[in-house]
This record gives C-alpha cells, structure tokens and sequence, in this order.
C-alpha cells in the first residue's frame, strides 16, 4: 500500500507504547512501577464532573459550534486577561480535542512547504512530528543540563535562515521540568521579533510551578510579542482532566480563522457536555488545582532527593510541570536499551530520553504516588547496580 509519505514518515509515540506496555503487564498480574505516563493520578474534581454530568442529563449533547461554546470561549478570554495580561478577544480562541489537536492546528494552519520551526531540544517528542506532517521542517536545538535546558538568545539566533517561521517554547517544559524566567523571555522576544518569527508558546503546566516560580506568558510582555504569539492551553494538566480531551489556542484571528476552518473539516467541535466542564473548570474554585501542585511538589523532591543521591546520576530540579530527566548516560547504556530492560528486569516504568531528542537521559513522571516512587527507585538502585 502506497501511504501518505508524511504520514509514512511518522515516528510512533514511544511514550504512549512504553505506558501500553506497562498496563499490558499490570493486566496479566505483574506489579509495576510506573513513571511514564504524562497524566496527574488525581480525579477529576467532583465540581467539574458534576457540571458536565449535569449537562448531559439536560440534554446537551448536540453538536457544538466548530471553535467552541461563546461561553467558554469567553471564559478563556478572561482567563487569559486575569491570570495570563494576554488581551484576546473570544474570537480569537479556538477550542480544540486536547492541548495536542490546538498545536497540530497551529503546525497545519500556520507551516507552507519548506518552512523551519526551531525547536528547542530536549523537547515534547509531538513537537517535531506536526511540524513534518504540516510539510515545515524541525530545526532541533540542544540544549544542555548546565543551563537548564533552555535555548539562549544567541542560540536561537543561530538556528535561524530565511525559511524561519516560528520558535516553539514549552514552558513549564515537558520532558524536563524547566521553565524560562521573565527576562529570559525577553530577551528571547527581541530575537524572535527581529526576525519576524512567531511564538508558538505551549503554556499547559503554567498551574504546575514550584518554590515561588512564577510562570510568565510571553504574549503578555509587549503588543508587539502578543501579535507574534500564539499561545497554546488547556484543562487536562492543570485539573486533571486528560481523558476529557479540551485544549485551546489564541493567536492573531487570520490565523485562528485558518484554524477554525481547518477544524471544521476534521473534527468539528469539541464534546458539547464536556465544554460545560471545563467552564466550571476554569470559573468555579481554584483550591483543587493548588492541592494536587502541593502534592506534585512533595513527591518532585523526594524523587530529586533519591535521584541525586545515585552515583553516577545527574538531575535537574524542576522549576514546574511533573517530570525529572535525569542523565543516566555513566551507565553506558543507550536510553531505548535502558527502559527496555528497566522495565523487563525491575518492572520499572520509563520513557528513553530519545523520544525527546536526548539519548542520555530518561524521563520520569512524578504524578503518581509516593509509594510509587519509594518502591521504584528502590528498584531503579538494584537495576543500577547490575550494570
């Protein structure tokens, strides 16, 4: 069969494959301690299911308007101007399936043939794929553990040509924790504009912060940056609400019109019900939200505290979202051959640090529980040891 050559050229996710391989194995009766899924173990908060619950009793199970409710809509918009100093109008959001569709509109409405997006590396493994499928081409920048793996002004200076279109950031970042300060946005947003780039700034752990970080949103620091921004959300890590699929993007309206056409010949509009959740998500109490980050910060720095303590290991401390990416590179095994054999010697989950462009290191997820961590660490030491 002759395939769709972008699509042919796809790289699986080796996180959702680790994460299916595990439950694969918890099913058959094996015990397994799992870092690899990308999702708070928390439920979703009885306020917001009660809402959608609601909703659906009511009969509200029709199709929805293509971009989103107008009163969801209009919620982002003023949650984006009270939390966020980011001015959107409603219509300049587009409510998409998840955090992941708002970022593939982006990629697909916004990248011709040929166009490069720099991408910061070690980076969220989608990140590359959209950019390929849309027919742009990702222009991967490493970025070391010594400065936070995070991209310099310089760097992302170098990493440009006349075919740049765009610079992703993810922060709080997934896979490493890491998130840029205000002034290191700043002077990121100097390059950007001097070379006419847009911002693709995928903000969905901006809730999940530690030690008095204060997450900043880039669009907010000039009108020029808010016109070169398009800042990218959602509900699935901040409340819990993953299987919930709701995301949601704001950006120059040409471009959000582009996206909202785009989405009307694939997916239509998001699950009408579970729309009237996340309204009560984002207008209803706020204490959920600071309970599970009191919890995330807990369980981030015991496992730091166990990391750290390995010989041999190096690991940066999170500044936000719920994953470590410690170096395990002194073992001198390659990141795919460690999970693998992780995971089938010490029923221990993890996600190789090459699905995010990093071979050295591995990536744990601190949303689970402490008996989670405590047991798997344990066992992560006496797989250590056998090296």
């Amino acid at each position: 069969m002759n395939l769709n050559e972008r699509v042919a050229a796809i790289t699986p996710s080796i996180t959702l494959g680790i994460t299916s391989q595990a439950k694969a194995m918890v099913a058959a009766g094996e015990t397994v301690h799992t870092f690899a899924a990308g999702e708070p173990d928390f439920d979703t908060p009885e306020h917001i299911k009660a809402e959608a619950a609601k909703r659906l009793a009511e009969g509200e199970t029709k199709y929805a308007p293509v971009p989103g409710l107008p009163a969801l809509r209009k919620a982002i918009s003023e949650k984006l101007a009270n939390e966020n100093g980011l001015t959107y109008a409603p219509e300049q959001i587009v409510v998409s399936n998840g955090g992941k569709h708002s970022l593939y509109n982006i990629m697909m409405a916004l990248c011709r043939e040929g166009d490069e997006v720099v991408i910061p590396s070690p980076y969220w493994l989608s990140y590359p794929e959209m950019v390929g499928v849309a027919g742009g081409k990702p222009v991967c920048v490493a970025t070391g553990e010594d400065n936070g793996f995070k991209i310099t002004p310089a760097e992302l200076e170098a990493a440009c040509t006349d075919a740049t279109v765009a610079v992703i950031i993810n922060s709080p970042s997934n896979p490493t924790g890491s998130a840029y300060t205000k002034d290191e946005l700043a002077s990121l947003g100097e390059v950007a504009l001097k070379r006419g780039l847009y911002i693709i700034s995928d903000e969905i752990y901006e809730k999940i912060t530690y030690d008095g970080f204060e997450h900043v949103s880039i669009g907010s620091l000039s009108k020029d940056l808010l016109d070169h921004t398009i800042t990218c959300n959602g509900l699935s890590k901040a409340y819990s609400m993953t299987g919930w699929r709701l995301g949601y993007c704001a950006g120059p309206l040409p471009l959000m019109k582009a996206i909202s056409a785009l989405q009307s010949h694939s997916t239509s509009g998001v699950n009408t019900f579970a729309q009237y959740g996340a309204l009560a998500a984002l207008t209803g109490p706020q204490e959920c939200v600071s309970e599970m980050c009191k919890a995330f910060a807990e369980r981030g720095a015991r496992l730091h505290e166990r990391l750290t303590a390995i010989d041999g290991v190096t690991c940066l401390k999170p500044q936000g979202a719920f994953y470590m990416f410690p170096n395990i590179s002194s073992y001198g095994l390659g990141s795919v051959e460690f999970c693998e054999r992780l995971l089938k010697e010490q029923k221990v989950a993890a996600v190789p640090g090459a699905a995010f462009g990093a071979d050295a290191n591995i990536r744990l997820s601190y949303a689970c529980s402490m008996d989670t961590i405590e047991k798997g660490i344990d066992a992560l030491e006496a797989f250590l040891s056998s090296l």
